[in-house]
């Protein structure tokens, strides 16, 4: 389900009374740029978007609500082929537990990136998305870092992918799984020949709010108990990770 994602910020925009130019000022782009976004003549970058998002004072689950999506031509959601597509007759209705495929919420930003939402139900906790990198696409045009409120989590499913931290840069392989506040700079880079795939879970603009990784557990050091539950199984996985 292709997501009108220009028609939805001019909505949210408008609904908290903000003139086109101001909205633009505040996130560095021109008023031009943001019009031609509003009106779906062209995508924002990543992070053009999360300055977007961030200033509205709006989640990416607000923005890209299941009940305002409209269908868009062949190819754009997750179904992509005939091998596919949903069998004749097969019920292949979304429901508040499972949300099928063809109705994930996609948004195709600038310079070959793509979004597309999993399901989250009545959930607070987390926005999760499935992240395509195209061929030689980055987070950002100008290859400026971003900052935005939240904690990102992701795994590397397919292709290569180099994700720059402050003054760190990783190169990341299929199975490669990150975690990290947000608020620190950072950039996306698919700086190779095939698309880069995965599935993100950003934390961030929720009731529960949070200050830094370690509102979460991560400075937190776990205690030896029996193991007796899948909890227990993953409290000793967090203890066993890297530089513990």
């Amino acid at each position: 389900m292709q997501f009108d994602l220009g028609s939805e910020l001019r909505r949210v925009r408008e609904s908290k009374k903000l003139s086109l130019r101001a909205v633009a000022s505040a996130v560095g782009v021109s008023a031009s740029l943001l019009s031609q976004v509003e009106t779906g003549k062209t995508q924002p970058s990543v992070s053009t978007l999360y300055a977007l998002v961030n200033h509205l004072g709006i989640s990416l689950d607000g923005l890209m609500g299941t009940n305002r999506v409209v269908a868009g031509p062949p190819g754009l959601g997750a179904v992509t082929s005939a091998s596919s597509a949903p069998e004749p007759g097969v019920d292949r209705r979304s429901d508040s537990v499972v949300q099928r495929r063809e109705d994930n919420p996609v948004i195709e930003m600038q310079n070959g990136v793509t979004w597309e939402r999993l399901a989250v139900g009545d959930s607070v906790v987390a926005d999760p998305l499935i992240v395509t990198y195209a061929p030689s696409a980055s987070s950002s045009m100008e290859g400026k870092m971003m900052r935005h409120t939240a904690l990102e989590y992701g795994v590397l499913l397919e292709g290569r992918l180099t994700l720059r931290i402050d003054f760190d840069s990783y190169d990341l392989e299929p199975g490669d799984s990150f975690c990290f506040d947000a608020n620190r700079p950072h950039l996306y880079i698919n700086s190779g020949d095939v698309p880069a795939r995965g599935i993100w879970f950003v934390i961030g603009r929720r009731e529960m709010g949070y200050q830094s990784l370690s509102d979460l557990g991560h400075d937190d050091e776990a205690e030896a108990k029996p193991i007796s539950s899948a909890v227990d199984v993953l409290q000793a996985m967090k203890a066993m990770r890297p530089g513990r």
